[in-house]
């Protein structure tokens, strides 16, 4: 099944890849092929996160799915079994590899419905990741908003090291971040150095300000680029992060444990469009830098899969 394309693109393909519309009560969502990404998603024609054009080149990683791992792997290296493995720095000003291998990776669709889309890819074995993977991502709107889950299955011979995320820029109204409201229940965040190279665990209250919205408080000046954890979750095992406007409207996202981590960015760009107009909320399996230090780092068996999900959804003004 091939990807809609449309009309006034005559016959080309966007730059974002194939775009895949789905509808289910007020949500829309728009899906590009090309790093099975969100591109649009609006509640009531209200955007719920920040969207891009078709036929853009998709920018600052906006709506990807990040795997074989989200977030860094510092200096591009990491060490297996005696072999160090050098994976390209696609984060060249901090000499980082960033957010995995199938960002740029076209999709496939597999599975099609006006509600739902299954996206797969293969992640090749190449050097610095010698493994074959393929990864489906499902997208599918209800009444309860967005949710998306990755699977993950090893097609190769030996363990593959695998984690995964997403990367929306949340939107809860009008205005820069400064003016909304973030509720993150979480009691410990990851310091990092100037590289953001992790450096261990600290409680949020070494620096409330920057770290502490375990009681929901307006985000103002404070610049977020980082990794929180021992996030609360409900009776079912889901952790949730939410960001209101003035009037209480805005939106959640809601993961399951195998999202132990999430990563906050406030989208400090200056003299760009996009600067600090939008939330990312990235849900994670594993922190940054895990293919070093092994923390929550899945190793899927030959034939194995493994799975995480998490949802995003629109919240309603104060009554």
């Amino acid at each position: 099944m091939s990807a809609s394309v449309p009309d006034d693109h005559a016959g080309r393909v966007p730059r974002s890849g194939g775009q895949l519309e789905l509808h289910s009560g007020a949500y829309v969502a728009t899906v590009a092929t090309i790093g099975a990404t969100l591109r649009t998603l609006q509640h009531d024609g209200r955007d719920l996160v920040v969207p891009f054009a078709a036929d853009e080149v998709r920018p600052a990683w906006r709506g990807a799915t990040l795997a074989p791992w989200p977030n860094r792997i510092v200096d591009g290296r990491w060490e297996r079994d005696g072999i160090t493995h050098a994976l390209p720095l696609t984060e060249p000003e901090r000499g980082h590899a960033l957010h995995g291998l199938v960002a740029w990776l076209d999709f496939e669709p597999v599975e099609r419905t006006d509600a739902r889309v299954v996206l797969a890819a293969t992640i090749q074995p190449q050097p610095g990741y010698p493994f074959r993977v393929e990864v489906r991502s499902t997208f599918e709107l209800d009444r309860h908003g967005l949710r998306q889950r990755v699977e993950a299955r090893n097609l190769d011979t030996v363990d593959a090291p695998f984690g995964t995320g997403p990367h929306p820029y949340l939107v809860a109204g009008p205005g820069p971040v400064d003016e909304w409201e973030l509720l993150l229940p979480a009691s410990h965040v990851l310091e990092t150095d100037e590289r953001l190279a992790p450096l261990g665990l600290v409680d949020v209250e070494v620096d409330p300000e920057r770290f502490d919205f375990r009681e929901p408080r307006p985000i103002g000046a404070a610049v977020l680029d980082h990794t929180s954890t021992g996030i609360e979750r409900d009776a079912t095992g889901h952790a949730r992060v939410e960001v209101r406007g003035d009037d209480g409207a805005g939106v959640a996202v809601v993961f399951d444990r195998a999202c132990a981590w999430v990563q906050l960015y406030s989208s400090d760009l200056p003299g760009t469009a996009m600067h600090r107009a939008g939330l990312a909320v990235e849900p994670m399996t594993c922190p940054p830098d895990a293919f070093n230090s092994g923390t929550d780092l899945a190793e899927i068996p030959p034939g194995g899969t493994f799975t995480a999900g998490w949802r995003i959804a629109a919240l309603p003004p104060f009554a």
